[in-house]
Formats: C-alpha cells, structure tokens, sequence
C-alpha cells in the first residue's frame, strides 16, 4: 500500500506554489543492528530525507525542492503529511539490507531551543568559512514547536549572540518583564520576600512561538529540517562509535503487526550526531549510560522536577503585560521542594503552572490536584476568576544544575541544551543556557569536519563559557532544599545575599527521585478537593485542552520492564503512585474480572512528560518514542 505526500513546489516566492501528490513506497526491513558496519555509507551519492519520502519521484517533472518550510507545515486529518515548501539537495544515500539509510554531515535530534540554535550556528559558520556541510534537524512533534507550551521568562543573552539583529528580524520577543514579585504563600495569605531572580533585561514569551521562527531561521540558511519524525535508537558502528540515528517505524499495529499503512523507518546517518531531546531524552539516556558519561566526570544524578502549567485569558482590567510572578510555600508542605510561576503575555494571556520536585515522600500526593489547589489561593483567585483556560501541558525540568552536568560526549557526537541538564534552577531559565550549549557544540562540529579537531572542543568550550560560571554560582540552591524549606530558604539566602555563589564548599543531592519515594505505610492518604469546573478541572477536561493524540493502534511506547511489579510492589507497597504522579491519567488501576486490582496503561493521554521513567519506584517503567507526530498539540499562541 502507498501513502501520499502533498507537496508545494516552489518557483520564485512561498506565494507561487504547485501541489503535487506523490506515493511514499514502503520499505520493508529490520533494525540496524548494533556493531554493524557503515563506514561504506559516505561515499555514495542519493537524495535527501525529502527524496527518501518521495521527492526523488518528482524532479523528472521538472520540481527540485531544496528544503521544508515550516510555516506550511501541516498534517491533515487523514494522515497526510503536507509539506508546503521545499527539501534539500542531494544527499548520499544507501540501501542496506535491512532499511533505507540518507547520510548528511550532522543530525541533530530536536528541534527546540538548543538543537535550532546548534543548526543555525554550524550554517553561519558553513558560510563564514565557504563549507558545504549538510544539517538535518529530526523532531518527534507534529511540527516545530508543538511539544513546547507557551510562557517562558527568556533571557536573550544567547540569542544575543547567535542572531544579533533579532529585534529587526520580527522575532516574537515583544513583552519586556514590567514587574517581578516573589511571594510565600500560606493557605489565605501571600508574603512579600525580595526577588531573588533579576529578571530586569528579559522578556515573557511564547517559546512555542519562539522555536517555530528559529526554525525558520534554520531553514534560510539551508538546515532540513522534518517534523513528525521520532528517532527511536542509536546507531553504531563497528568499533562502537555513534554514525546516527533510526526513526521508529509507521503503521504498526498494537500486536506488532504491519497495517497496510506500514512504513519502515529510515537510517540518518550524520559524522557527528548532537542529541537535543530536551529533559530525561531517551536516546540520550542509552548514550549516558552505554558510555557511562556520569561515570567520567564524578557527576552526581540528576534530579527533577514536574511542572503542570494552563495558558489562560484573562479580563483586560487584570492583565498587565511582562508582570512575573513566583512563589514558594502552599499548596505543597514544608519537605517537599517547588513553588508556582505567572507569567503576563500579550493578549490578555497569563501562563500559570507548578513545579513540584520529583524527590517527594510522600506516595499519596498528587502534582495535578496540588496545581489545581493553587488556583483557589486568594491572591490568585481573584485574578482568574471570569477568565479561561486555553491550554494544558505538563513537562519535567532538570534542577540537578552544576552537580550532574554529565561529559557531554561521545564517539560520534555530543548531547546539548537539557538532555544534559543545564537549567539555572534559582533563575528557573534554561532556555539560553541550552541555545548556548548548542552553539558551542555546534562551533566543535565545525572544527571536527572542518578543520580536523575533535569534539573534546565542545567540553573544554562549555567549561570555559558563561554557563559553567552560571551554574557554579548557583549550584547549592537546588541541594540546600533537602533539609527542608525553611533551612533551604536560609541557606539559599546565604548563598545569593552574602557569598554570592563563592562558598567554598559544593552541597551533594539526596537520594535519586525514584528511590526517595516512601513506603505508602509511613504516611496518611490525602484527600483533594473535587475540581468546580471554574478555576480546577479533572484530568480528562484538561487533556483536551492539550490536543493530545495517539494513534490507537501501535505498540504501547510506555514499557514495563516486569509486567508483575505494578500488582506485587508498587500497589501493596506504594498505593500505585504512579496514578498520582502521572498529569494525564495513563495509569490506572482498575478491577478484573476477579475484581482484582490491575495496571491499565492508557498511553493514548500522554503528554511526554516522562515523570513515569523517572518517579516509578523500582525505574519499571521505561518512556520511549511513540509514533512520529503523537502526543501533546500545542497551538501556536
């Protein structure tokens, strides 16, 4: 069976465009396998990921596209993938035994922040030097951007040095921070404490937005770059050295079988291969710990955070744009660490949400009805009250800051932005930490094919930079929080007014999120209140807000590694935290046909924001890539 591509080809300008339906041919094969020879692949010549996809049909037709374009990007309702644009030049390309495989000079996996801002910098320099590199950028959602929910306080520090002229280049940077308050919330009362996050020279944005105008960038400057395609594994050579990525396959079935939608997954192979999957990465997990990278550098775990965060609209008389909010204290209790943000957008948009620290005690407690127990604070009630919510997301952070920052490379590549973990957690900001990552492992690829350096560069360069110094300024904030709230915030007080990130001593994390999960017997159920409809909402209200969608039908991408453990260690032990933790009601434990309690996955609501691979008591849960184009839909806002 053939699937079809729509394409736009384009002659002069995006306005003059020609629709062209073209069938994909599936390929039918088997997994590259681990230690296989590739080092033929370099020297032969083929299309691109575009021509991979059916391009190469057209261009006896007299149509060459040269490369995507993101602001026509669309996926219909009948599973077309509709590229208005056009795609890339020839790239070498072989066919294998096993899968179709396109070589380029570097893949990146992600296109976010730091994958954008690695594509960009690796161009620039390619024109600086008069190189002729290939870049592709592979991203697991529907298009750029659709995995990345709106409201971010952005620092343009590495933008400033990526694309100088942003603010003549229309970027969607246009509400400067007006205020920032910091507040202690009790159960009726907020506080007033002194700031601590200077967020004076930055900017409340849509990062969504953000993200989809880099990419624009991107492909002006000859980045490929293909939306709805996941990479589902590493790929190796002979001598065990990364050569790229395999994105997972379409058109399976739960059972495993081949719909007649079958489409095999193709084999991109770059030189260098720069991992920017964003926070707990799954690719870039396997790489950590096949190259035992925290090993190298007496790095410490990582540690996180969950943050569930609604866009809402507000009454104009209430909205006051660029004014930033945070807060810690209530709902949560004295020993477990987070707090909430607010963000005024444009529009009449705030984006409001709370971020609770994976490394909890207690079983019983819940991430999503502690958000929903916020929004009825006084303070915070009286501003969303007559408003509505837009949208609904959840996502996890990295908070292990300087501590677990893992070495970054490997043979073959390097990982960037928050799959290695460069969040700035008392600036709660890691957007420009991330970009700038990506631009120095991008500088390092460039030196790699170019001028016959190695990707050490990266390491050596990223130490030296302004993100190493910012994360060792603020590497005990994070950790003085294991001793409590009120000892954190002393000490946190300490580090920020009067050392000003210079002790001389560097504070180790607890125990890792997962193992910090007490046993359900050591505490009493929590009983929340049942949501009004107005200010707090059931699961399935706000997933709908989410666009989420999984097609039904493939194999669940939410994976227990012993199928036993829910009924015989997590239920008896931990009352099944894992129906709490989770923001999107995929796990659920619901009676047999012996009215015995058993785990029912539900992994068409989730949002990815992978708290069960990182929050299951026993690490039984492993979160990997559904199909290309699944999961959350966040609009452009």
């Amino acid at each position: 069976m053939h699937r079809f591509l729509s394409i736009s080809s384009k002659s002069t300008s995006l306005k003059n465009q020609k629709q062209l339906h073209l069938p994909l041919v599936s390929s039918v094969s088997s997994a590259t396998p681990k230690g296989q020879s590739c080092s033929h692949y370099f020297n032969q010549k083929s299309p691109s990921l575009g021509s991979r996809l059916g391009f190469d049909r057209v261009f006896s037709s007299g149509y060459f596209p040269n490369r995507v374009n993101l602001r026509g990007h669309e996926r219909n309702g009948n599973g077309f993938l509709r590229l208005k644009g056009l795609v890339g030049e020839i790239r070498n390309y072989s066919s294998e035994t096993d899968r179709e495989s396109i070589d380029y000079d570097v893949v990146i996996v992600g296109a976010g922040p730091a994958g954008l801002s690695a594509a960009i910098r690796f161009k620039q320099l390619c024109r600086e030097k008069n190189a002729d590199f290939s870049v592709c950028v592979v991203e697991k959602g529907a298009e750029v951007g659709a995995h990345i929910l709106s409201g971010n306080v952005f620092e343009p520090r590495a933008l400033n040095e990526l694309l100088p002229q942003w603010k003549d280049e229309e970027a969607p940077i246009n509400v400067p921070v007006s205020s920032d308050k910091f507040w202690f919330l009790t159960k009726d009362r907020a506080i007033s404490l002194p700031s601590p996050f200077d967020n004076k020279g930055n900017y409340v944005i849509s990062l969504s937005q953000l993200v989809r105008w880099m990419g624009v960038k991107a492909e002006e400057l000859g980045v490929e770059i293909y939306p709805g395609f996941a990479a589902s594994e590493i790929l190796y050579d002979e001598d065990n050295n990364v050569v790229g990525i395999g994105t997972n396959d379409m058109g399976v079935a739960k059972d495993g079988s081949r719909k007649e939608n079958f489409q095999r997954g193709v084999a991109l192979k770059g030189r260098i291969t720069l991992l920017a999957e964003g926070c707990r990465g799954s690719l870039s997990q396997k790489i950590m710990k096949e190259y035992k990278l925290r090993e190298k550098v007496q790095a410490q775990h990582q540690t996180y955070a969950l943050g569930i965060k609604e866009v809402w609209e507000i009454d104009e008389k209430k909205h006051k744009p660029g004014a930033v909010l945070h807060t810690l204290g209530w709902p949560l209790d004295s020993k477990t660490y987070g707090g909430s943000f607010l963000y005024h957008m444009k529009d009449r948009q705030i984006s409001i949400g709370l971020a609770v620290a994976l490394n909890y005690h207690n079983p019983f407690l819940n991430p999503y009805e502690e958000f929903q127990k916020l929004k009825h604070h006084p303070s915070i009630k009286s501003l969303l009250e007559g408003g509505s919510v837009l949208q609904y997301g959840a996502r996890t952070l990295n908070e292990g800051g300087f501590q677990s920052v893992p070495y970054p490379v490997f043979p073959g590549g390097a990982i960037i932005g928050c799959s290695a973990g460069f969040l700035n957690v008392p600036k709660i900001k890691g957007s420009h930490t991330a970009m700038k990552s990506g631009m120095l492992a991008a500088e390092a690829t460039f030196g790699v094919l170019h001028g016959g350096s190695n990707m050490e560069a990266y390491w050596d360069a990223l130490r030296s930079s302004w993100v190493w110094e910012e994360l060792h300024r603020a590497r005990n904030y994070r950790p003085a929080f294991e001793y409590g709230l009120f000892p954190g915030l002393a000490l946190s007080a300490l580090e920020h007014y009067v050392l000003k990130g210079k002790s001389p001593f560097t504070f180790k994390h607890g125990k890792p999120d997962h193992e910090a999960t007490n046993v359900a017997k050591l505490h009493s159920s929590i009983q929340y209140p049942k949501p009004d409809g107005v200010l707090s909402f059931d699961v399935p209200t706000s997933l709908h807000r989410s666009n989420t969608n999984h097609n039904h039908d493939q194999p669940a991408h939410l994976r227990l590694r012993d199928p036993d453990i829910p009924e015989t260690v997590n239920l008896p032990e931990y009352a099944g935290p894992e129906s709490r933790y989770c923001p999107a009601r995929v796990y659920e434990y619901v009676p047999d046909e012996k009215n015995q309690l058993k785990l029912q996955i539900n992994a068409q609501n989730c949002l990815h924001c992978k708290a069960c691979d990182i929050k299951d008591p026993k690490q039984n849960i492993e979160w990997t890539v559904p199909e290309g184009g699944g999961g959350p839909g966040y609009s452009v806002m």
